[in-house]
């Protein structure tokens, strides 16, 4: 690749004393803010809403639970995209993002009710959908925010703190589950869980990174470039949906003579500790990132990591080696993802528009939820899951790779 293609380096000395540097307690202050985003659609979606279906839809339950999924993933992704613009339109007046933030909390706060109350099939759908477009009123300006507020050189650091959100969200569906209380009492907490992650954030006073328009020729490159990195994260999730939805039944597989009400303790601990132990790691990861101040060497090592995994899984297909390479699969796409996030931020063609490619990129969490079930229905059994994990393999090293095409950033 000619030199004369890549984007001129920036001195980091100079980068830092342009940018500035965001203390230690807004980082956390954001990564609680982002657990909180997280928390507010982990539990519902992967249990209180199959609980809330089950309990209304009878028989119809899995028909009525697929609507959901499909229609709400139609919905945030337009969403996403639309309230991304929007707040783009206020941060060029105000250079803050909060006022979307605060009202997309009101509203997904007030949609828990409307799924509470609903009777019929016709109305969880309903409920579900509104629910989607409040939360992702939250969301796309929240998650923007780091590119706004966070400097370049503290964005890896940002990007592991992001690891945070999942075991949080997951512990939290752990707990609503566990507790005596019914569903009007599970909900009530998780408000004010979500509540109490997301407000602090809200006061602390806005402090955007000083933006410089790029040249018609950088701002062609990144587009390129942006496109490759959409690739890459697509890739990745697509593998890591699939885990997602299908990991119990491969366990199942694993293990045929334990019954799932034995095996699914034993996978929900497993995933708890791989994703307690990815926290340390993608935070290690992401500040050695900012130190070298280059990102595609690490992604490219986070997806062989991967890679690495999904091959053990698919290869050896027995209690312990597969519990071993499920953690090293579940380490490496939280350090890829988290640093992606940051990755993708600095490469963004325009500070205008942020919101908006943002929430474009965002269509890579979304759509693998289509595409997974798809390519796991054609490749895999319920008791053969090698095929599609060796395809899996293969599709995140293509996203890795993908990577190392981009020439905004080393």
């Amino acid at each position: 690749m000619s030199s004369r293609s890549r984007l001129p380096c920036v001195d980091p000395v100079a980068r830092h004393a342009t940018e500035g540097t965001r203390s230690w307690r807004f980082l956390a202050l954001y990564a609680l803010a982002n657990a909180g985003g997280v928390a507010a659609f982990l539990p519902l979606l992967t249990l209180l809403l199959p609980l809330k279906v089950q309990m209304v839809a009878g028989d119809a339950r899995m028909l009525t639970l697929t609507l959901c999924a499909l229609a709400g993933a139609v919905t945030a992704s337009l969403s996403n995209i639309l309230f991304g613009a929007l707040s783009d339109r206020s941060f060029a007046k105000a250079r803050n993002r909060r006022g979307w933030i605060a009202g997309g909390l009101v509203a997904t706060l007030a949609t828990y009710p409307l799924i509470h109350w609903a009777a019929t099939p016709a109305q969880i759908i309903a409920a579900v959908l509104v629910y989607q477009a409040a939360l992702n009123m939250m969301l796309g300006p929240l998650y923007t925010m780091m590119a706004d507020e966070v400097p370049d050189h503290q964005k890896g650091v940002a990007g592991g703190l992001l690891t945070l959100a999942s075991p949080i969200g997951s512990a939290l569906a752990a707990v609503l589950v566990a507790t005596a209380l019914g569903e009007g009492g599970r909900f009530a907490l998780l408000c004010g869980f979500v509540a109490a992650c997301v407000v602090p954030i809200l006061f602390v006073r806005p402090r955007a990174v000083v933006a410089v328009a790029p040249a018609p020729l950088v701002r062609a490159i990144r587009r390129g470039d942006l496109a490759l990195t959409w690739g890459a994260r697509l890739l990745v999730q697509l593998a890591v949906n699939v885990l997602f939805t299908y990991l119990l039944f491969y366990f199942e597989s694993v293990e045929p003579d334990q019954a799932p009400a034995v095996l699914a303790p034993r996978v929900g601990q497993m995933t708890t500790i791989a994703f307690a132990l990815s926290i340390p790691v993608g935070l290690l990861v992401g500040r050695a990132s900012d130190r070298i101040g280059a990102r595609k060497p690490f992604l490219m090592l986070a997806t062989i990591v991967m890679a690495g995994g999904l091959l053990v899984m698919a290869l050896f297909p027995e209690w312990p080696s597969a519990v071993a390479g499920y953690g090293v699969f579940a380490i490496g796409s939280a350090v890829f993802l988290g640093l992606h996030s940051a990755y993708a931020m600095q490469i963004l063609p325009s500070p205008a528009h942020r919101g908006r490619d943002l929430g474009i990129l965002n269509l890579t969490n979304t759509l693998p939820a289509i595409l997974g079930p798809a390519l796991t229905w054609a490749l895999a059994t319920t008791e053969r899951f090698t095929p599609v994990l060796l395809a899996l393999a293969v599709l995140t090293l293509l996203g890795g790779a993908m990577v190392m095409f981009v020439r905004s950033e080393r």
